[in-house]
């Protein structure tokens, strides 16, 4: 009889890094009814030996040829042995409560197919960067926002698996948001909600996907914002996704938006202006012609209040 409540979902592809204290911090969580199911995407650079490490019963390695994001999750899926996944990356960390407050929500609210929550988001190296808020809680916010801004952190839900297989499981063809199409798709199997704490931290990377849409391409944005209009992504779009992904796949090019995003959190979020400034410097080395990083090099120098206020009235006015 099969005792787990929750299947902890986790891809991982070359984290050799992290993965120690991503598991770890699983391992760690005071609900212990879960297994942990890894699919590893191909990785070449050890990251199977590190898992195999543990010797916890409770943790399954499901290895798979490099086939992408979307393809390890829908295989998590179908091995999948519970009612309930919980997304994680190989390169989070769980917070010791994030299991229970999650499982604890869905089994009283029955009408409802996902619980996300907030997260703290950390740098490669583990410093802290910002407190992320989620842009709506409840199930009407959610659902006013959800075709504009995806509306949940991935590595920080829980659903219902059923739910998912429903809606289709993980869109193939939508490279770098597979998740907010999933959203879109799942929205008539229940409702949505958000918990108003911290789960995990999410851990910026410079060798995961761009993680500044400001450095993607203006047709990777045009057809993101088209295919979210429409609800899903054909093949043809999908190969074109893909070709201006793998775009974007340079390593100065990855680094350089890492680095600027670093800076703009150090900057903006937790005003720390010489720690920015070293972080921009970076920026500027890899990709001397972004003017912008310049200006914001030349930001940090003013006042912490002006920051804030020039901030502020940026937003008010995008």
């Amino acid at each position: 009889m099969n005792r787990n409540r929750i299947t902890i979902l986790m891809p991982a592809y070359n984290t050799a890094a992290y993965i120690e204290q991503a598991v770890s911090s699983v391992l760690a969580q005071d609900f212990e009814a879960f297994e942990l199911l890894v699919i590893d995407d191909g990785s070449t650079d050890g990251t199977i030996d590190i898992i195999r490490r543990f010797s916890d019963s409770r943790i399954r390695i499901i290895p798979q040829e490099h086939k992408g994001i979307s393809a390890a999750l829908n295989r998590g899926l179908q091995e999948a042995t519970t009612e309930y996944i919980a997304r994680f990356d190989a390169d989070d960390i769980c917070l010791p409560g994030r299991l229970k407050k999650q499982y604890n929500f869905l089994e009283n609210n029955p009408g409802y197919v996902i619980c996300g929550g907030e997260a703290e988001y950390i740098s490669a190296e583990g410093e802290y960067l910002f407190d992320f808020k989620c842009p709506a809680y409840s199930h009407e916010e959610l659902s006013d926002i959800i075709k504009q801004t995806c509306p949940f952190i991935h590595s920080a839900v829980m659903y219902r698996k059923e739910a998912v297989l429903k809606a289709g499981g993980y869109p193939l063809y939508a490279h770098n948001f597979e998740d907010h199409i999933l959203w879109l798709q799942l929205a008539g199997q229940g409702k949505f909600f958000n918990l108003q704490e911290q789960l995990i931290r999410v851990r910026f990377n410079p060798s995961s996907a761009t993680i500044d849409e400001k450095w993607c391409s203006k047709e990777f944005s045009l057809l993101k914002r088209k295919i979210l209009s429409q609800g899903y992504a054909s093949a043809e779009e999908g190969e074109e996704l893909n070709r201006l992904v793998q775009n974007q796949q340079d390593k100065k090019i990855k680094e350089g938006a890492y680095h600027a995003l670093c800076g703009k959190k150090f900057l903006v979020n937790n005003h720390q202006p010489a720690r920015a400034r070293v972080q921009f410097s970076r920026a500027i080395r890899l990709h001397p012609a972004r003017w912008e990083n310049y200006a914001l090099y030349l930001l940090s120098y003013f006042p912490g209040t002006f920051i804030q206020w020039l901030y502020r009235k940026t937003k008010t006015q995008s």
